[in-house]
């Protein structure tokens, strides 16, 4: 009978301490556990690269989608860069011939979606209150764009209109009606 209460006894003890507590998931040997994520911290507006400009506009995720598969975001990311961007909204993208946009992003065309990219961009960094009408300016495909400044102080770029302007940590980013297409070869 002694022997059958020292059995029962830590038994009943267990019982009534409540539910074991689960056991610590374990990583398996040789495998570094996996810390817990970071939360984004969202960057200031003084520090927001003109790729974070793009990447914050829900007007500029066709552009943002090229600048990707261009593989020109690492450039346009970079704070050390000083770049002018004329940025085309979705709707200027929209405004291209239906189909147009989806075949540039094929991986074949490539080359022509990285030509159509620099040509948005330019270096140095050209204000809109630097501007002036009849000035060209290089652009990063080796082409060049025509400034036209109105008596109104509105700016035009080819036959883009500069709708508003954002200053970033590297650059200014235009934002344009229509896409800057670049000069035949």
């Amino acid at each position: 009978m002694l022997l059958r209460l020292t059995v029962l006894i830590p038994l009943w003890l267990c019982a009534c301490s409540g539910p074991a507590p689960a056991p610590a998931p374990s990583t398996p040997k040789g495998v570094a556990a996996t810390p817990a994520p970071k939360p984004v911290v969202p960057k200031a507006d003084a520090e927001k690269t003109v790729l974070d400009v793009a990447l914050g506009s829900p007007d500029h995720t066709t552009l943002v989608a090229a600048v990707k598969a261009a593989g020109k975001a690492d450039a346009l990311g970079s704070p050390g860069g000083i770049y002018t961007v004329f940025a085309p909204t979705n709707a200027a993208f929209d405004a291209l011939p239906p189909g147009t946009v989806d075949d540039l992003l094929k991986p074949e065309n490539k080359t022509k979606l990285v030509s159509i990219v620099q040509h948005h961009a330019a270096v140095p960094i050209v204000d809109t209150k630097d501007m002036k009408d009849g000035q060209t300016l290089a652009m990063a495909d080796g082409t060049k764009v025509t400034l036209h400044v109105a008596a109104d102080g509105s700016v035009m770029v080819d036959d883009a209109h500069i709708v508003a302007s954002i200053h970033a940590v590297n650059g200014v980013v235009h934002v344009v009606d229509k896409v800057l297409l670049p000069p035949a070869k």
